[in-house]
């Protein structure tokens, strides 16, 4: 059994209430160092970029981090890592912290800058060149790939290698000083051309960016890599443990040297684990940015998209990420999950606990010709039939309805239980009517459908006589509201794959269908951005975030009621 599948059972046993689930490999390793006295204690990051918005995968990795630090009794922080200022806007830096807060993970006002420890970073650059550790380099970034070499060939020394201490540490401070163009020079550490491992072959640690940076203004002209000032920015807050993706389990080495080298005391522990990747879902931030300029979706928090944004603006609750997080597990090896395991998730989130409203998407107008005219009664229907604790509500009825088109048909197709011309069905919480008649327009088109009621079948009256196979459900016209409602698909066309011949998306012409006029039961008084609820039969909806109001409600599908995922 794989790593991935045993982890989903435990998880599904523990929130089952079954025995605690097996501690995953990263636990094991914290239980190893904590009990060696390698560490006293637990503290870990979440360390994103603010060059976009976060998506699913990120999630994995902050529930995970803090997770783990709630575990021990630790620590936990959340800390930009912004050294790239031709990426990092403000807005991101803004939307990170919404979605970390939204997902619950506990950071208090445990929040930094790696940007803040660009002093630190520079002292430390210092230090690597006075040991010797360090050069400034002439050679263009073409020709750094050049002499880098590759798996079968060790790379060739710069000639810029063995310059002095002082002649580095002038050129440096140079650098930093503005005097140079961007690309002219680099600062690059002295560790080992013929390493198998290529991130050791004399990495660039520092380059030149003319760059205002979105925290520090126009105070620096020099940036550290990525992978230089990680490890500092882990060992200045004292971290220890750097939880990050198997992405970076080649830089490690580097990693480690670059805590040692620069002597930090108690260096962290770098610990990888496997990315999530789900299929048939855009997670590039490359991809997104495209999309979102090209005007395909209407942001980043398109419902369409599984930025964490986006999923919120859906319908999504943090309760059901976590669910799903749990059930992928933590594991070594790289896999894809299947995205249905996400819908399983809110489904299972939201079923007992979201009223069962009625709501109809494609309104065909329904009269009873026997109901008294300008007359109305209300029915009492309960919230949620699996949950009593929900109550009831009451819902007027009258002479006239709307009901979904699809559920009558002139001519009906075998097995359909619906209505039809003579037909007989319930409808739901009401009472029997039987198809009696059709009004049409002047194409053919079936406006109207007129039935009859028997007024001894009404709902929870005790009626036991005859029985129907089709149920429907049904809005009074009269004290209808209206609102927009939107489908979503996958945003990616399943079926010819998710990039094209030319590396473009294949992107589904029916990943959103708009729904203007829809009919809805008058109890949506008060529903505001993010409620959500179960529309009978239809699927699960939220209240849009961004362009619903109170007098125009606007409705996203969360979900549809039916899944193809099993655990």
């Amino acid at each position: 059994m794989s790593e991935d599948k045993k982890a989903m059972e435990a998880a599904t046993e523990e929130a089952a209430g079954g025995e605690r689930r097996e501690k995953n490999f990263i636990e094991n390793e914290i239980d190893k160092d904590l009990a060696s006295g390698r560490y006293s204690h637990v503290q870990t990051r979440f360390p994103p970029e603010p060059n976009g918005y976060l998506h699913i995968g990120h999630a994995k990795s902050i529930l995970l981090n803090s997770g783990l630090a709630e575990e021990y009794h630790g620590l936990f922080n959340l800390r930009y890592d912004d050294t790239n200022p031709t990426k990092e806007k403000w807005e991101f830096v803004e939307s990170i912290r919404a979605d970390v807060e939204w997902l619950g993970a506990k950071f208090d006002d445990r929040i930094f800058f790696a940007s803040n420890y660009f002093e630190t970073m520079y002292e430390c650059a210092v230090k690597l060149i006075k040991k010797g550790k360090a050069f400034v380099c002439d050679l263009t970034a073409d020709q750094i790939r050049e002499y880098r070499g590759d798996f079968n060939t060790p790379g060739k020394e710069s000639p810029y290698r063995n310059r002095s201490v002082e002649e580095n540490l002038k050129l440096f401070e140079e650098m930093r000083e503005g005097k140079y163009a961007d690309g002219e020079k680099v600062l690059r550490a002295k560790i080992d051309m013929a390493s198998p491992n290529i991130n050791m072959r004399d990495p660039v640690i520092y380059r030149i960016a003319h760059l205002s940076h979105q925290n520090t203004g126009d105070k620096w002209c020099i940036y550290p890599m990525y992978d230089f000032a990680h490890p500092i920015e882990d060992a200045v807050e004292h971290i220890t443990h750097s939880i990050c993706t198997l992405e970076f389990e080649d830089h490690r080495p580097l990693y480690d040297w670059v805590v040692n080298e620069c002597e930090f005391e108690e260096p962290p522990r770098q610990i990888e684990f496997a990315k999530l990747y789900l299929t048939n879902v855009v997670t590039g931030k490359r991809y997104i940015k495209k999309l979102v300029e090209d005007g395909i979706v209407d942001g980043w928090d398109d419902p369409r998209l599984v930025s964490i944004a986006a999923l919120r603006r859906r319908g999504y609750t943090p309760e059901s990420i976590k669910r799903f997080v749990e059930l992928v597990g933590v594991s070594k090896a790289n896999s894809s999950v299947d995205s249905a395991m996400l819908e399983y998730c809110i489904r299972e989130d939201l079923k007992l606990s979201r009223a069962r409203m009625m709501a109809v998407l494609k309104p065909l107008k329904l009269i009873i010709d026997n109901y008294p005219e300008g007359q109305t009664e209300d029915l009492v229907m309960p919230n949620n039939l699996e949950n009593p604790e929900l109550g009831s509500r009451v819902i007027p009825f009258g002479r006239e309805l709307w009901i979904e088109e699809d559920d009558f048909r002139e001519e009906p197709p075998k097995k359909y239980f619906r209505l039809f011309p003579g037909n007989e069905v319930r409808l739901m919480g009401a009472y029997f009517v039987k198809c009696v008649g059709v009004d049409k327009d002047e194409t053919g088109k079936v406006v109207a459908v007129h039935c009859t009621y028997d007024p001894e079948t009404k709902s929870g009256t005790g009626f036991e006589g005859r029985k129907v196979k089709g149920t429907i459900h049904w809005v009074n016209a009269s004290t209808a509201v209206n609102a927009e409602c939107r489908l979503y698909e996958n945003l990616v066309d399943e079926e010819k794959g998710k990039l094209d011949a030319n590396g473009n998306l294949n992107l589904n012409p029916n990943s959103r269908i708009i729904l203007k006029d829809c009919k809805l039961e008058p109890n949506f008084d008060g529903a505001k951005a993010y409620d959500s609820y179960q529309f009978v039969r239809n699927g699960f909806f939220c209240v849009d975030s961004k362009d619903s109001r109170p007098d125009s409600l606007v409705f996203n599908r969360i979900v549809s009621l039916k899944s193809s995922f099993k655990l």
